[in-house]
């Protein structure tokens, strides 16, 4: 069994165990750069013009993309956006020792979607409030629901649960008491 492990394999990854408990090995690591040269390939290959603007801390790297054909990089309702954060993510982080968690965003997209989204869930909260029922949102994503989730975990009056099975999956808005 140990001359296994002393061979070098095809596709192994080999580490020096002295680094692997170094802390000061993550400064630097290159991650932000990785992301954003991978995010550069896929969009050259999407044929769009655009530029990649990098702003990173220790906990997550940021990449901003800008230029003539950043509305196309959004995607209908972010959809692209999410599709290419996560396939970043998946490349960047493919080891768990020093994950970073990466956003990809055009023009404070992101920013500006969560602000509508928080907008919907107090009217549709007040909504339930009035009238006393149970209000069901549309289907969103994870990332979506959470941010209804957060905005109204203190709005009063109302508590929020989420139904159903992947895609489908809902928000209901449920009202503490009837109003009288």
């Amino acid at each position: 069994m140990d001359e296994l492990k002393s061979k070098p394999r095809d596709g192994a990854l080999i580490l020096d165990p002295s680094a692997q408990d170094d802390p000061s090995r993550y400064a630097g690591d290159g991650k932000a750069e990785e992301a954003a040269e991978i995010l550069e390939e896929l969009i050259n290959l999407m044929d769009l013009d655009v530029r990649v603007d990098i702003r990173s801390d220790a906990e997550r790297i940021e990449l901003d993309v800008t230029g003539e054909d950043s509305g196309r990089v959004i995607g209908k309702k972010g959809a692209t956006l999410d599709a290419l954060q996560f396939l970043i993510n998946k490349m960047v982080n493919r080891f768990p020792e020093a994950r970073r968690h990466v956003i990809v965003d055009s023009g404070d997209y992101r920013e500006r979607h969560d602000d509508g989204l928080v907008s919907m869930a107090k009217r549709q909260a007040d909504r339930a409030v009035n009238e006393g029922k149970v209000v069901t949102l549309q289907p969103m994503n994870a990332r979506d629901r959470r941010v209804v989730h957060m905005s109204l975990a203190k709005f009063e009056g109302v508590s929020t649960m989420s139904q159903g099975e992947g895609m489908r999956r809902r928000i209901q808005i449920i009202p503490a008491r009837k109003r009288r």
